[in-house]
């Protein structure tokens, strides 16, 4: 991810493609400089449509740490839905961290679109 005006790089994201089931994985990380700008959820609403319109996806989720709230905003600015929470699911600096999944499938992507001409 760039800053349009300068081409200053200010993080990554990718849309982890998995054939078989015909989903995508979002996956970002902005440098702290650039947090609260907005560039994570412009960034994440175009690989969104990308996933549906382009690669015929039928379902797009993400993951993150439950008390990470700004990265499950960006998901929730997307359309995804909360699906659900795992418990001390993975072990990050010596502490057993909740993490939340959210999800849209391409059915809630067209909903979504229709609402919003």
């Amino acid at each position: 991810m760039v800053v349009k005006d300068s081409n200053q790089l200010i993080g990554c994201m990718s849309l982890h493609i998995t054939r078989p089931h015909n989903h995508g994985e979002l996956g970002y990380w902005i440098g702290q400089p650039y947090w609260g700008y907005g560039y994570a959820s412009e960034a994440a609403l175009c690989l969104v449509r990308y996933g549906f319109e382009e690669l015929h996806l039928n379902k797009i989720w993400a993951a993150a740490l439950s008390k990470n709230q700004a990265s499950w905003n960006v998901m929730k600015k997307t359309g995804m839905a909360l699906e659900g929470e795992f418990k001390q699911h993975i072990l990050k600096w010596d502490q057993y961290e909740d993490i939340v999944f959210y999800g849209m499938t391409k059915g809630d992507y067209e909903q979504l679109t229709k609402q919003t001409i």
